[in-house]
């Protein structure tokens, strides 16, 4: 089992930036593919991006490619999400998830995801 805590969310201003990270803890990090999700207001948890366990392969929705990027430093057990460009339709609370079924793959499905964070809160204003 792994423990999950993301940080790093906050108040920024359309077109900025923000880093997020997901702390792991627990069972070897490096045996699982990771992702972040992200849930608006009243809307389902849906995929940004994925990351296989040695970081070759990564998958991102549309909305995000070109300005989200996800990356992971198994040394320090922690996953990122850099986000640029932000707007007000990335407003969301931010999820980290563990996967341990196809850790050498980016599963993109939240079914595919074993373990969760207790998510970051991201606003952006406009």
């Amino acid at each position: 089992q792994v423990q999950l805590v993301e940080s790093g969310g906050g108040l920024v201003q359309a077109g900025g930036s923000l880093r997020l990270s997901c702390a792991a803890s627990g069972r070897t990090y490096s045996g699982y593919a990771m992702g972040w999700f992200r849930q608006a207001p009243g809307k389902e948890r849906n995929f940004i991006a994925s990351i296989s366990r040695r970081g070759d392969r990564t998958s991102y929705t549309d909305s995000v490619k070109g300005r989200f990027t996800i990356s992971r430093d198994n040394a320090k057990n922690t996953l990122y999400l850099h986000m640029n460009d932000l707007n007000a339709e990335d407003t969301a609370v931010y999820y980290c998830a563990a996967n341990s079924a196809r850790p050498d793959y980016a599963p993109v499905l939240i079914y595919e995801y074993d373990y969760w964070g207790q998510g970051t809160q991201v606003t952006v204003s406009s």
